[in-house]
């Protein structure tokens, strides 16, 4: 392993501006090989640190020299943390969505390699970069790999969170068609928490909608049994008990107040040319009647909601960035539907049937638009497909391009 930092401007459009450090793992066997950036998963998230056990990677360095990018504003690279976000604003933030981590991995490219062409690696959010890359850079690009990440070209937040609430309606089917004894758990919970005063060990309040939210687990592999055995026995002498609390609390670690960045630009991830998102997710719940009952509970996702700052007393003094960057409408563009249209880059995708994170119909969708691109649609995984899979995953699209 190699470290590489590399300083880039803060707007790419001001080049002789203010500049910032984005951080890079190289992770190699052989320097003779030919360069794959990988680009995780978020906004807001560091690249993967390696164990030794990541089957993809494993299966990666066999190939490439593999750069495990920290994408601007997060792990190593010049960080965004609460503190940074309440003195700089919502403006600021405005610089760290795909299209200025794509600017990014262009200086890093020509750095790197010489000004030869990479492979690039983008895993859900990451996979979303990688179609900005194809949009706005494909003369970097070797060839283009997505993993539940081909996002829904020209789909703002609110078309996104409509494919996606369906979906979630079916997961929560599917968990009690599996469990039905957690039916009356997660009722029993929800009308413990209408009653009672209940805070996590954190001190954060635990609210209906908070524990709702732990229905995040249900989009990974194995979360449809980790959601059972969270509610397996919640309840002793009539009270909720800590290890209740605590395994919420982790269930619910995807957000927490150490990644500003994911809660701030969640939406903005899809926001493009103008329009505001206006807490997209919430106003799309409320059309979805099934979560705001209790016949059964219905958890949610990987959603952002306005009482994720009220509810944390570490993230409400963030809460007016929040609604300043919800209340934008003029945002730069992330994709170039000419130019995907047009694209000659080798491209591959795996798009999941059953994605809770990234809509496969949006998917496929946009698979179709995209020049070239090829897909591998399959049921045989979920969102976490590249890191469960033991190197399946990827070495099946290695194959195809």
């Amino acid at each position: 392993m190699t470290d590489h930092v590399f300083g880039v401007p803060l707007d790419h459009d001001r080049p002789d501006g203010e500049r910032i450090e984005v951080y890079g793992r190289e992770v190699s066997l052989d320097p003779a090989l030919p360069w794959l950036l990988f680009l995780g998963g978020g906004p807001g998230f560091a690249a993967p640190r390696p164990l030794g056990n990541e089957g993809w990677l494993t299966r990666a360095v066999r190939e490439y020299r593999v750069l495990l990018l920290d994408q601007r504003g997060t792990g190593r690279s010049t960080p965004v943390t609460r503190s940074v976000a309440l003195e700089r604003g919502a403006g600021y933030l405005t610089r760290f969505r795909a299209d200025a981590i794509v600017a990014d991995a262009e200086i890093i490219r020509r750095s790197l390699t010489g000004g030869e062409p990479w492979t690039v690696l983008g895993q859900s959010f990451g996979g979303f970069c990688t179609v900005s890359y194809l949009s706005f850079a494909p003369e970097g690009m070797r060839a283009a790999i997505m993993t539940g990440g081909l996002p829904g070209v020209g789909v703002d937040a609110v078309g996104a969170y409509r494919a996606l609430f369906p979906i979630l309606v079916e997961k929560n089917r599917a968990h009690y068609a599996r469990y039905p004894e957690d039916v009356a758990t997660a009722r029993r919970v929800v009308e413990h928490l209408r009653n009672e005063e209940i805070r996590l060990p954190s001190g954060r309040p635990l609210t209906v909608e908070a524990f709702q939210s732990a229905g995040e687990l249900l989009g990974k592999s194995d979360g449809s049994a980790r959601l059972h055995y969270l509610l397996e026995a919640p309840f002793a002498r009539g009270r909720l008990t800590d290890a209740f609390l605590q395994a919420v609390s982790e269930a619910m670690s995807w957000a927490t107040p150490a990644n500003p960045l994911y809660y701030l630009l969640h939406e903005p991830t899809y926001a493009h040319g103008t329009g505001a998102m206006g807490w997209a997710a919430q106003r799309v719940r409320a059309e979805f009647p099934e979560f705001a009952g209790d016949d059964p509970v219905h958890f949610t996702g990987e959603m952002i909601f306005p009482w994720m700052f009220d509810g944390d007393p570490l993230m409400a003094p963030l809460r007016p960035v929040a609604d300043e960057l919800a209340a934008r409408s003029d945002w730069s563009p992330l994709y170039d539907l000419e130019r995907l249209r047009a694209n000659e880059v080798p491209a591959v995708a795996a798009v999941y049937d059953t994605d809770m994170y990234v809509a496969r119909d949006l998917s496929l969708a946009s698979a179709a638009m995209i020049g070239g691109l090829r897909v591998w649609h399959t049921a045989d995984y979920q969102h976490d497909g590249l890191r469960v899979s033991d190197g399946a995953v990827l070495s099946h699209l290695l194959s195809m391009l």
